[in-house]
């Protein structure tokens, strides 16, 4: 085997922040070599779980590449196994997405010649990878290989199928709008296969094997269904293969290499029917993306795509079981606490219901709004406190729209709301007549003109408003007209209320005020005449370690403690 060739990374995961950065420089040397940059491209990929021996296997198949047609391409028995990196132990050792460096040109019978990389991907559901993290990393190698090699231990769960599906829709979001379908080859691959007995090692057991498992029938229950009709339309082919334990030396010696000589000889057996099988010349897929054949060239522009669509906040969040069950359990949490709220409301001011006090109505707004939030506190949700908080906070934000929504409802029944503007145009119009006839009359000519155009000005618009209001149409117009009445309504209520404040203080400063302020340790009497002030009124102040203010009232003729 070479010396020179090598795995290269092209796609890294960034463990702080969970991005992908795809390095552009590195695939681009392997793909747009000039013997191979025009050839339809052949990608070979394995993904799968962490520490099943998908990088093992792949040293298998460079191994194959490698060797001459004719000769035993397993090895010597002693050989040790070289190519991507692999190791025994519980640590993946895997990251991001790795492509062997050396592209391998196969002729075929008819005289073309195709492009053949092998790729092999970061196991999934280590300890420092998060379900996007591992949806991604699946989709990518699905989107961009021939041949998906799906790697498995022991036996094809249903838990197997479900993240396969979590996986492939993800790789699916992705995509433009095709109307094939997406992926090509699928491949099982079932590792130390225990049950030789019900079904046989190799594809004649894997496919009765796979067939059992990938059937839909009408008494499963329907999210089975739905699982296997979703990876039956993904994959224009699915197969699968049976593969026995590779014995105790490969899977518990650290000081294993790869020797065949360690190997166990029904392994050995199984893999001289796989691997040929895999690559062998005419059965070969190019990769096809919507029904055209795509090179070298083009399968590094469609890694640039893809990267990009996974670096932005275009997709979903994938989520794993728990935290999905939690949002799932949340969300009808809130959705049943909002009900509750709508339905009380409803029997307060809702439809035909008539119109409420705002202050009795706020009220009761109150009231029901406590029950809601009650009602979602103390249902059993999962997630933990803070998990359950922001949906909380989710909730208050859509009963405070609810409520801004029935406060609205309830403010349009009120008859004298509802004729508020023509009634402040009338009024206005009333006033500009008057005050321009006595300005006319005074001889201010100019100025009662003005109050004129502005007379007219208020006709029209309240004639607009009655029009706007009887044919539904020019809407913003209403609204405007609206606000502006609101606007005079308003500085109209100020002018009197400041009126209203200055004429008190008038009124008040007439009043006679008197203060006597008397501090004693003793129980007596202290009375005063205060003819200086006021013509009538003596003043009694009881004696108090404190001071008494009192004043004397003219309207009320009597004196009042002040408060």
């Amino acid at each position: 085997m070479r010396g020179d060739p090598g795995p290269v990374q092209i796609v890294t995961v960034n463990k702080e922040d969970h991005s992908f950065d795809l390095d552009t420089k590195a695939l681009s040397r392997i793909l747009l070599a000039p013997e191979v940059r025009d050839k339809d491209v052949v990608v070979v990929s394995v993904a799968g779980a962490f520490r099943k021996g998908k990088s093992f296997l792949l040293d298998f198949m460079l191994r194959y590449m490698y060797r001459k047609p004719g000769q035993d391409w397993l090895g010597q028995e002693n050989e040790p196994l070289t190519g991507f990196s692999w190791r025994g132990g519980s640590e993946p050792e895997t990251t991001g997405i790795q492509l062997w460096s050396e592209v391998f040109i196969v002729r075929k019978k008819d005289g073309s010649e195709v492009a053949v990389l092998l790729m092999d991907t970061q196991g999934a559901f280590d300890s420092q990878s998060t379900v996007k993290d591992c949806a991604t990393i699946f989709a990518l190698s699905t989107m961009t290989s021939s041949i998906q090699i799906y790697n498995l231990s022991q036996n094809i769960q249903e838990d197997d199928l479900q993240q396969l599906q979590l996986f492939t829709e993800y790789g699916r979001l992705a995509m433009d709008e095709i109307f094939l379908k997406p992926f090509q080859s699928l491949m099982f691959l079932v590792r130390d296969w225990s049950f030789p007995y019900e079904y046989k090692y190799g594809f004649k057991g894997g496919s009765d094997f796979l067939d059992k498992r990938l059937q839909v029938k009408q008494t499963q229950h329907e999210e089975l269904q739905t699982v296997r009709e979703h990876i039956h339309s993904c994959f224009t082919s699915i197969s699968c293969f049976l593969l026995p334990h590779p014995g105790l030396k490969v899977a518990t010696s650290p000081a294993f290499s790869g020797q065949l000589c360690d190997v166990a000889p029904e392994f050995k057996e199984q893999l001289r029917e796989l691997i040929p099988n895999l690559l062998k010349t005419d059965e070969l897929a190019v990769k096809e993306i919507n029904g055209n054949k795509v090179t070298c060239r083009g399968l590094l522009e469609y890694f640039k795509a893809y990267i990009k669509i996974y670096q932005g906040e275009d997709l979903p969040q994938p989520k794993s079981m728990l935290e999905a069950t939690a949002e799932a359990n949340n969300l009808a949490a809130v959705a049943s606490a909002k009900d509750q709220y709508y339905k009380n409301m409803e029997k307060v001011c809702g439809g035909d219901l008539p119109y409420v006090a705002p202050d009795s109505l706020e009220e009761k707004h109150r009231f029901i709004l406590q029950e809601a939030l009650h009602l979602f506190s103390s249902t059993k949700k999962m997630g933990g406190r803070d998990f359950c908080y922001r949906y909380q906070e989710q909730l208050e934000a859509e009963l405070k729209e609810l409520w801004e929504s029935f406060s609205k409802h309830n403010e349009s029944k009120n008859v004298f709301s509802a004729f508020r503007t023509p009634a402040v145009l009338f009024v206005l119009v009333c006033l500009l007549y008057v005050l321009s006839g006595i300005l006319s009359f005074i001889g201010l000519e100019t100025i009662s003109f003005a109050s004129d155009c502005v007379v007219g000005l208020a006709m029209i618009a309240m004639l607009t408003w009655a029009f706007i209001r009887y044919s539904g149409q020019y809407r913003e117009v209403g609204t405007a007209i609206d606000q502006a009445a609101g606007v005079i309504l308003e500085g109209a209520a100020g002018v009197c209320k400041n009126v209203d404040d200055s004429f008190f203080e008038a009124e008040s400063s007439r009043a006679c005020r008197t203060l006597h302020v008397f501090r004693t340790q003793s129980f007596c009497g202290y009375l005063e005449h205060t003819h200086e002030h006021c013509n009538r009124g003596p003043t009694l102040i009881l004696d108090a370690p404190m001071v008494l203010v009192y004043f004397f009232d003219q309207k009320k003729l009597d004196w009042e403690p002040v408060r």
